[in-house]
């Protein structure tokens, strides 16, 4: 017996993409979709990420596997990789999010830190030959950017800067509605400003100890503890409102805020927003907001009666999915057929 209902609901076929991924096509209320699927990978020092996404940005799945090491090879790292594609035949391409200085117009990261052996290879041709389908990559923090921009808490204005709180600092500047990358895709990593000119040999003089290490070794001194901790534990102890612990939380704030504001005296952007794993413990913005206005107790401008715009601070609104986000937007919209 012919049934319209069951007709209407489960009709499907396939077709091949010309990459040879299978595209769905199921009828829903007599309307045809089209659901492209992507794997999207966010690569870190600690945790490589991955997602199952669609063209709408919606996560299907998601897992993450211990990152290869800094002595491992390229073969061992792509047998990693692997593992993950071989659990989604049939997707329409591959986006990656990854630290370091990428040329994301050629595919290829210049500077890399976390994955040495990587380094000035053809990384999407590479990956393309490898699993025949499309690929991109895109610095994380600008990946970060661009998730803000498309979807996020940047989506309304039309200059905007990303700080991504990781185990260093990365970001991205957004300028008249479109993000920055430079003449050598070196805009955005904040990690490698000088803060104390005096010290410019020190490590502790530059910006990337403001990562979650650097909030870390402040909660660790102030509380004076012997056994190293993780950045979990740190925020136990800040949550659980232990006093020496926030003492460590509003000077690790002071150092950032006074970062975003001398940033903010380069660009004057409408908002920065803060990203990475931290940026979801909600004390963290609530002492960065007071941070940013006690810029005004010590600053000599301020001092002397000359009010300087303070920044608008928020947290990024796709938190630690942020990179995947983006890494998907920039294969969609930024990337050359």
């Amino acid at each position: 017996m012919h049934d319209a209902k069951a007709e209407k609901y489960f009709s499907v076929f396939f077709c091949f993409g010309k990459w040879g991924g299978i595209h769905y096509y199921g009828s829903r209320n007599n309307e045809v979709d089209l659901m492209s699927r992507y794997l999207v990978f966010d690569w870190g020092g600690t945790f490589m990420k991955y997602a199952l996404m669609n063209e709408e940005a919606d996560i299907l799945e998601k897992g993450k596997v211990k990152s290869p090491g800094k002595k491992d090879t390229v073969e061992s790292f792509f047998a990693v990789i692997d593992g993950i594609v071989e659990k989604y035949p049939g997707i329409d391409g591959i986006a990656i999010s990854s630290p370091g200085i990428i040329n994301s117009t050629q595919g290829v990261i210049d500077v890399v830190g976390v994955f040495p052996y990587l380094q000035k290879l053809p990384l999407t041709q590479m990956f393309q030959e490898r699993y025949g389908v499309p690929a991109s990559v895109e610095n994380d923090g600008k990946a970060a950017a661009l998730a803000e921009v498309w979807k996020g808490n940047l989506s309304d204005v039309r200059d905007g800067a990303v700080f991504l709180i990781g185990t260093s600092i990365g970001g991205g500047i957004v300028l008249d509605g479109k993000l920055r990358r430079g003449k050598d895709f070196f805009a955005g990593e904040y990690s490698s400003m000088c803060v104390n000119i005096a010290s410019p040999a020190s490590t502790s003089s530059y910006v990337a100890q403001l990562g979650t290490s650097g909030l870390i070794e402040k909660v660790m001194g102030y509380m004076e503890l012997d056994e190293k901790i993780d950045g979990e534990q740190a925020f136990a102890y800040i949550n659980a409102g232990e006093p020496n612990a926030l003492k460590a939380l509003k000077k690790y704030t002071d150092d950032l805020a006074l970062t975003i504001f001398s940033i903010n005296v380069l660009l004057d952007v409408e908002k920065v927003v803060i990203g990475g794993g931290i940026s979801q413990q909600p004390l963290l913005l609530e002492y960065l907001k007071q941070s940013i206005q006690d810029i005004r107790t010590y600053h000599p401008d301020f001092l002397g009666g000359i009010q300087l715009p303070l920044p608008q601070v928020d947290t990024c609104r796709f938190y630690n999915d942020a990179n995947l986000i983006g890494a998907l937007y920039h294969f969609l919209y930024e990337t050359a057929e």
